[in-house]
This record gives structure tokens, sequence and C-alpha cells, in this order.
């Protein structure tokens, strides 16, 4: 293969069309377009509003298999798909979410796709783009100094400065941050009070950008954030403090849709960016439904595993936005089916077709899992060189066992011309008409049984347990009229279960909700489970102790 370059060293190297090139295949008028520099770009509110009456493509999902150390390639599969439906003549648009600062100097890298299969410039995507995370940060950290300036200045509102739930944000990992006192040094600091940092992408302005149609949306459900409560537990909201129409000022350029490229000079949406073990983790409604205006195929992807990811894909952002997909992709590798059969990292090398075997229990789970929505779905291996043709025959016998395909990709490798098969498979499912999307669960349930549906339905769990106060703070949102909202449940992206260690297909094991909160605004009630953070912490050797400039002046180390 000669010298395998890194992903870095491949999006240098590429080939970019001017941004209005790639608005122009789109039909995008150069004027309606927004550049950033002259590889990306904003697309206007007055063009999107102007697609109202044209009819939308097809919507399929990418997602995958319970993420291991050995690496699924969840993005870089939307990104190859794309390309491959584009080279079968296909015309088809990408929506990816942003990366967020914290994993990408933290553990988990970029999310711009990798090898030939990326979204470019790829240095921009992952670190401030066009800066919609800062807007996000800036509009959630307002809100915060209102609060505390509301406090400051007599309470008119009658907040209860031990029950204010709006925290503070920062795109990055922090855990020094998680629990802080505010407003220390005296009088002229104001009120001391416990608060915390969350990382912006938990924040709740994150998912209302994500969830919003248009700007009055955004600002209404601006205003619908709960901020906390008076003494006698009536809820303040952000509108009460008049917060909203200035946040909203905040994250005006921010709602529209970033426009970028593919290696191969395809156009992809990359817009906002919620973890999906801590939100709702998909990319924002704006940009989904603008590209289902003007491509054929629309692919997107939802957070970590199935069991996240598309579990909230499908009961949040589809059943808010009326979406309807009509096909899905699980993407897994050899390798993590590998560890998710019991292999350590470092054996990951050694054919072991019987490990493999095992650890398929883990993808067949996600296949029904989806399945339970109504979408048909497909299987994606996306290829390492360690991969040996036992294994892969392992994975193709079992998925061909559930009814269905393992489709060998090499996208990595050779960009859409090493993903041609899976492409055709695809665009022949999501034209069959096969689709019968429902949502999991019915607005009408209540909130606890919503959470016990996808704990027993989508983790085979056995329990939920929760403390008398949690219970009690469900029930009275119910009276306060949040009943009809779906769950977003906070849980361990490494397993079906809140155990991080416990890998494959667990099943009769218990799900504790330590924590409930409402994201008003969303339209989500939000349920903490096990040990789950929403301000990560860095690890012991972070990624950016090897990120830095050389002597030409580019970066190296980001992935």
């Amino acid at each position: 293969m000669g010298d395998v370059k890194s992903d870095i060293e491949i999006a240098r190297a590429a080939r970019k069309l001017p941004i209005q090139a790639i608005g122009e295949k789109l039909g995008i008028p150069a004027e309606q377009i927004m550049p950033y520099g002259h590889d990306k770009a904003k697309v206007s509110a007055e063009f999107i509003r102007s697609l109202s009456g044209r009819p939308d493509g097809k919507l399929i999902l990418v997602t995958a298999i319970n993420p291991t150390p050995a690496g699924e390639g969840k993005t870089t599969t939307t990104v190859g798909l794309g390309d491959g439906l584009n080279r079968i003549g296909r015309k088809t648009l990408i929506c990816l979410r942003e990366p967020s600062l914290g994993p990408c100097f933290g553990v988990k890298g970029g999310a711009a796709g990798g090898g030939y299969a990326q979204v470019v410039p790829m240095e921009d995507i992952n670190l401030h783009f066009t800066g919609d995370f800062h807007a996000i940060t800036s509009a959630h950290n307002l809100l915060a100094s209102l609060i505390d300036n509301h406090l400051y200045w007599g309470n008119e509102q009658g907040i209860d400065s031990r029950r204010v739930s709006w925290r503070r944000v920062m795109d990055m990992n922090d855990r020094a941050l998680r629990e802080v006192v505010c407003s220390l040094g005296g009088a002229a600091n104001g009120y001391p009070r416990e608060t915390g940092f969350d990382i912006t992408v938990a924040s709740e302005v994150m998912a209302i950008l994500c969830l919003a149609v248009d700007l009055e949306d955004l600002e209404r459900r601006l205003g619908d954030i709960i901020i906390g409560y008076r003494r006698d537990r009536s809820p303040v909201f952000a509108r009460d403090i008049k917060a909203d129409g200035a946040m909203a000022v905040l994250l005006k350029d921010a709602m529209q849709p970033n426009l970028v490229q593919t290696l191969e000079n395809n156009p992809a949406f990359v817009h906002g960016g919620p973890f999906a073990n801590i939100a709702h983790g998909c990319n924002s409604v704006v940009a989904t439904k603008t590209a289902l205006k003007l491509a054929d195929y629309v692919v997107t992807e939802a957070g970590f595993g199935a069991d996240l990811g598309a579990e909230k894909f499908f009961d949040i952002k589809c059943r808010k936005a009326g979406l309807k997909p009509a096909a899905a992709v699980i993407v897994a590798t050899v390798r993590a089916l590998k560890m998710n059969g019991g292999v350590g990292k470092e054996d990951l090398g050694h054919e072991n077709v019987d490990a493999v075997t095992r650890g398929c229990a883990n993808l067949g789970r996600h296949v029904a899992n989806v399945r339970r929505f109504g979408v048909p779905v497909v299987v994606a291996v996306n290829h390492f060189i360690s991969d040996t043709e036992a294994e892969i025959a392992a994975v193709r016998e079992y998925v061909s066992r559930l009814g269905t395909d393992a489709i060998v990709c090499r996208h990595w490798a050779d960009g859409s011309a090493g993903v041609e098969e899976l492409a055709r498979r695809v665009a022949e499912l999501a034209d069959s008409g096969q689709s019968a999307f429902r949502p999991l669960y019915p607005d009408s349930m209540s909130l606890l049984e919503k959470i016990e549906t996808v704990a027993s339905k989508i983790y085979h769990a056995a329990e939920v347990t929760a403390d008398k106060a949690v219970r009690d703070q469900l029930a009275t949102w119910e009276e306060q009229g949040y009943g009809n909202l779906p769950v977003c449940i906070a849980k361990t992206q490494y397993s079906f279960s809140t155990d991080p260690n416990l890998r494959g297909a667990p099943e009769g094991h218990v799900v504790h909700v330590r924590e409930v909160r409402l994201s008003a605004g969303a339209g989500f009630i939000v349920a903490i489970t096990g040990e789950i953070m929403t301000m990560p912490g860095l690890p012991k050797s972070p990624s950016s102790e090897r990120i830095f400039l050389n002597e030409q002046g580019y970066i190296e180390g980001l992935f």
C-alpha cells in the first residue's frame, strides 16, 4: 500500500472547489451563500424559506454498534456513502454534526470523517469552524449572567437562589468546573450560590438550535427555557427576565447551515453538534430539512451507538420535525466486534472468528432495535487491513440470518469507489417504500413509562429504578403540562447497560435514573443514568499533547 497518509495529510492535499461552485451544484445562487473564506459558507435564511414548496428527498440514517477503542467509523461511512451515492448518479447531500473542541483535544478526536472519506476543510471544521459553538456558548452564558444580575438587582421575579437550575457551559473538557460556587468576594459580587459547568454540546441552547425550524421558533424556544424556581416551586422562564431576544440575536447566524464539501467535491451540511450520550445527538433540523429540498437522497448520522443516537433521532428529532427516514445503515468493524466478543485491544490483530461471532450479538441487537421503528436496515462493515476473510464471512453469515446484508466497505482507503455496493443497496432500500416509520412510544405515555419503554425495549433492561424525589419531579412536570414530551436518556455510549464495561448484548440489568432535567425550550425531559457526566474530563494523556504547528505553520496531530 506504500506510505499510509494521515487524515490531516489527505485533507491538506485535497483539491477543493470554491464554495460557490459547491452551492451551484445544489442550485443555490451565489448571492444566497455567505462565505467564510473560500471553502466554507452559510446558506441564507431567505433561500431556505424559498424552498418550502419543493418535494422532499429520501432520508437515510447512518448509525453504529456501541463504540469501542477499536473504532467503528460512523462519520467516515456517512461521508463515504454520500460520495458513493453521488458516484452512482444519485443526487445526494450529507448532513453531519459539528465536532466539539472537548473531544478534539481529549480522546475521541474530530468528526470530519477519515482517510479518503472526509469533509474539508478538516482543520477548520474540527476547530473554530464558523463560530457556531462559540455563539451557543455565549448565548447560554449570557442567560447565566442575566440570572445572577437579576438576583443582584432586587430579584423582581422572586427566584429562589437555591433553586436556580441554569448552569454555565464551555466547549472544553474540564472536570474541575463540574461543581463550583459563584459570586464569592463580598456584596459587590452578588449572592454566592452553588452552580457548575456543562460542556457546550450538553447545553439546552445547543438542543434548541438543532431542533428549531426558523428564527421565530428559535426565539420562542429560548423564551421557554426554565431557569429556576420560586419559593412556591413555580417555574421562572428565560422570557421572564427578558433574555430571549438578546440570546436569539447572538444565535442569528449560527442558525444557518454550514456548507462544505467532501474530498470528492460533493456538498455537505455540517451544522449543530450535541453528543448522543448526554443530549439528543443529531445535526440540526434546519440542515436536514433544507437538504431534503435540495437533493434526492440525504445521508445523516446520529451519535454513538444506535441505542443512543438512533433512538433519539427517531423518538425526538423525527417525531418533532415530522421526518420519515427511508432506510438505515448500521456501521460495524470486525475489530470492534472482536472487542465486544471479549478480545483485548492488544490482541485485535490476530484472527479470532469465535470472538467475532460472539461480538455479533451486539450488532444483532442494534439491527433488531432499528427495525422496531419500522425502518429497513443494512449493515456496513467498515474494512480494516487486518480483517481476514474468515472473520468477514462470519459477520456476513450472522447478518444474513437476520434477513439483511453485511456489505464490506473500503471507503477509508478508496473513497467512493470502495463503497459502491453499499450505495446501490441503500438506494434500493430507500426507493423500495418498505419503511413504515413509527416512534417507539406515544406522546400520551407517562414520562416514567417512556423511560421504562426505552430501557426495556432498546437496552433490554429488567428494571428502571429512581429515587422518590425523581419520581415526584416527573409527576410534577406532568401536572404542569410537560407529560407529552419525549425523553432523552443520558447513558454511557459503551454498553447497552449503564456499566461501560459490560460489552456485547447484556440483558436483565437495572437502569438507575439518578437525576432528571426539564429542557422545556428544547422540548424533552433528560434522564441522567449511571455515572454519566455532562462535563467530561480529560484522559491522562490527552490528544492535545500531540497537537502542534510544524515548521511550515501547518497543524499536526489533529484527527
